[in-house]
C-alpha cells in the first residue's frame, strides 16, 4: 500500500478515538486482509501525527505478552504501541467515560529506563540491568473497533488498543524484587476480579521489554534512556462502568488507583 493509504487509514483511526466512536476494522473498510508489517506502518503514521500535533511519547507498551493470548492470536511474538502524555492520569485520579469508547483495565508492572537499550541480542538480564526502577500500573485499553472485532493486524494499526495509564507514585529498584514471582490484585468497587503475577508476563516481564528492544532493533529503532514502558498485563481485562472505584494492588510494589466518572 501507498504511505497515503496509511495515512488515510491513520486519520480514520485517530478520528475514532478523538470522536468516541467505535469504527469498523480496517480489514472490513478496505476489503482485503492487512499484514501485521502494514499494520505497523498505519500505526507509525498515528504516531507521526501525534508528534506533529505537540503530544510527546511516555513509552512503548507491550500487548499479547501471556501464551494464551499470543496462542489465541496465533502469532510467536507480542505486539506493541505507544502511550503519550496526555493518555497518562493521576494516581487516585479520575478516567471519563465519555472520553472513552468501552474501555477496560488491566495490571501491569512498567519499567523506568536507565539506559538506552537496542538489540538485538537482548536478553531480561541485560534489561534488568539498564532499569532504573519498576512502579505498579493500572492501563486502560480502549479499541476503537466496533464489538471488539478485529485482527491482529488491526489491533497493531489502532496502537496496541493504547488509551489511558495510571501510574504508582513509589518507584522501586528491580533488584529488590523477583519479578516473576509479585503478585497482583485488580479490585473493582472492592471486589476482586483479577489476579495474576509478573510470569504471566513471557515468564518475567523483563522479557518482554527485551523483546520489544529486540524487535524495534529490526526497524533500527532502539529503547531509550527515560522510557516509561507498560510490559504487559499481569491479569486478565475488565470492562469499566460509571462509577467504578479501581484498586490494583502489588506485593512490594504498592498500590494503584483511579475512579470512573461520567
Amino acid at each position: 500500500m501507498s504511505a497515503t493509504v496509511y495515512q488515510e487509514i491513520a486519520d480514520y483511526l485517530v478520528a475514532g478515538e478523538e470522536e468516541k466512536r467505535e469504527v469498523k476494522k480496517v480489514t472490513a473498510k478496505l476489503k482485503k486482509d492487512l499484514t501485521v508489517e502494514e499494520g505497523y506502518q498505519v500505526q507509525e503514521k498515528i504516531v507521526s501525527r501525534k508528534l506533529a500535533e505537540g503530544r510527546k511519547i511516555v513509552g512503548p507498551k507491550m500487548g499479547l505478552t501471556s501464551k494464551a493470548k499470543m496462542d489465541q492470536m496465533n502469532v510467536d511474538e507480542p505486539i506493541y504501541g505507544y502511550v503519550f502524555d496526555y493518555m497518562v492520569i493521576d494516581n487516585g485520579g479520575k478516567v471519563s467515560l465519555s472520553d472513552l469508547i468501552h474501555p477496560k483495565v488491566e495490571a501491569e508492572i512498567a519499567f523506568i529506563i536507565d539506559e538506552d537499550i537496542e538489540g538485538p541480542g537482548i536478553t531480561g538480564a541485560q534489561v534488568l540491568a539498564k532499569t532504573k526502577s519498576v512502579i505498579p500500573a493500572l492501563e486502560i485499553i480502549d479499541s476503537r473497533y466496533e464489538n471488539f472485532d478485529f485482527t491482529l493486524p488491526d489491533v497493531v494499526a489502532d496502537n496496541a488498543s493504547t488509551s489511558r495509564v495510571v501510574f504508582g507514585t513509589s518507584p522501586k529498584c528491580p533488584s529488590d524484587f523477583e519479578l516473576d514471582v509479585v503478585g497482583a490484585t485488580l479490585a473493582i468497587n472492592g471486589e476482586i476480579k483479577e489476579l495474576g503475577a509478573g510470569a504471566a508476563v513471557l515468564g518475567h516481564p523483563a522479557n518482554a521489554i527485551a523483546m520489544l528492544a529486540n524487535m524495534l532493533a529490526r526497524k533500527g529503532e532502539k529503547i531509550r534512556k527515560g522510557d516509561v514502558i507498560l510490559s504487559g498485563a499481569l491479569t486478565g481485562a475488565v470492562l469499566l462502568e460509571k462509577g467504578d472505584t479501581v484498586l490494583g494492588k502489588f506485593d512490594g510494589l504498592g498500590d494503584v488507583s483511579f475512579t470512573v466518572t461520567e
